[in-house]
């Protein structure tokens, strides 16, 4: 990571002094943060959609990610696709994503690229139609960067030969979880084979409830180290532990069964991630929008209205001219924001935002932290949209977070 994104990264997440427990979290934060985090995204699109009211005049601003659902988004086919992150890794494989639309043959090469994310074929597909595309930066972090570098570890291309999704630092997270689990006797995978809802719930309560009793499982999980796979800094940690009377266990314990129950496994391609590392390759029912034949062609037609950036979203919007923006997804970020960032941030939007912009973000725990840290007369520019916020946080397949929640600049 650059030192320019290592400092965006410390402005985001340092919010106490070194030598205190929590500064000494938030720094060993910054350590985990700084590498190739997310192998996708960990967000709804269909959710993310609905709330934001998409048309064809819309300009997007979205944190990229593992850049999932900036190409999800682009199945409405809106003007145009701001994806930023201050995580250049993240921001490489979104490019590496759009390049491969734009440049590969075909609908097959593409999931053979992204979907199985497994096959040596992949190798050459990429020397062949990807890498002469890529600007410098994101070649050298998939081939591994200078000749000292190749020579000691192979270059990052190569986890499409071996399955993406045993990567970066959630797959290695998610890894570590299911090797453990299957040594106690808990497979996870086995949620998969369900043929309803009510044998998903069945097969949880067999195969991986026991995984939160495991006395290690119990004590690891009362770290914030251990969130730190999820991506989710000290911040959010507290905030989740201070909702949650029953301990962060219980809290595990219940997200992950509605990420097993809530939703059919025939469609939730979320539940495939988290309990088997793949996709669903045989049926192709649980699958990303962009990853689903019937879109490839229009995806492929409108891959030039996305671009990318590396940047924080406080000094994104900062430097934007007036009303050019009108679709803001802040995933996650504000969680790890100090009010004074907040009130900077929607400053920014309130003043590029046009009229009727619609704000979306997520947060570890339920509430809004708009509702406590802006002033009274920045937070009047906004209608907080509670209703479908909850309404729409019900249906986040991925069930994972606390809170969904949409905004709506007003005036």
């Amino acid at each position: 990571m650059s030192q320019n994104s290592l400092s965006l990264l410390g402005t985001a997440v340092h919010h106490h002094a070194a030598a205190s427990r929590q500064g000494l979290l938030e720094r060993l934060f910054t350590l985990w943060f700084d590498g190739f985090v997310y192998n996708q995204i960990w967000e709804d699109p269909r959710v993310d959609l609905e709330a934001l009211q998409l048309a064809a005049d819309s300009r997007m601003l979205t944190i990229s990610s593992g850049g999932c659902n900036v190409l999800n988004y682009l199945v409405r086919a809106p003007a145009s696709i701001t994806a930023i992150d201050l995580n250049p890794y993240h921001i490489y494989l979104t490019r590496l994503k759009l390049v491969a639309l734009k440049r590969l043959p075909s609908y097959e090469d593409l999931f053979r690229f992204f979907g199985r994310a497994d096959d040596k074929a992949n190798l050459e597909i990429y020397y062949t139609h990807i890498q002469s595309h890529l600007d410098e930066a994101t070649r050298n972090f998939w081939e591994g960067g200078s000749r000292l570098n190749r020579s000691v570890r192979k270059p990052r291309i190569n986890y499409f030969a071996k399955n993406l999704y045993n990567y970066a630092r959630n797959g290695y997270y998610l890894r570590f979880f299911h090797t453990f689990a299957k040594a106690i006797g808990c497979d996870p995978a086995l949620i998969l084979q369900a043929s309803s809802r009510a044998e998903q719930e069945l097969i949880f309560d067999q195969t991986i409830a026991p995984f939160f009793d495991n006395l290690f499982i119990r004590a690891i999980g009362r770290l914030p180290l251990t969130l730190f796979g999820l991506g989710i800094p000290p911040q959010q940690y507290e905030k989740m532990n201070e909702e949650y009377a029953g301990g962060m266990i219980e809290m595990y314990r219940a997200r992950a069964k509605r990420l097993a129950c809530g939703f059919s496994v025939d469609d939730n391609y979320f539940a495939w991630q988290a309990f088997s590392r793949r996709y669903d390759c045989e049926s192709r029912r649980a699958l990303p929008d962009y990853l689903k034949e019937e879109n490839y062609e229009l995806l492929k037609e409108n891959a030039h209205r996305i671009t990318t950036e590396v940047t924080s979203v406080v000094e994104y919007v900062g430097a934007q001219p007036a009303e050019s923006l009108d679709r803001f997804v802040l995933l996650d970020a504000q969680d790890w924001m100090k009010p004074n960032q907040l009130e900077e941030l929607w400053q920014g939007i309130a003043r590029v935002g046009r009229p009727c912009s619609r704000i979306i973000f997520r947060t570890a725990s339920s509430e809004s932290p708009l509702e406590r840290s802006l002033p009274r007369r920045l937070r009047a520019r906004f209608t907080y949209e509670g209703e479908l916020s909850q309404e729409l946080h019900k249906k986040d397949r991925a069930a994972i977070y606390g809170g969904f929640h949409v905004y709506a600049l007003t005036n």
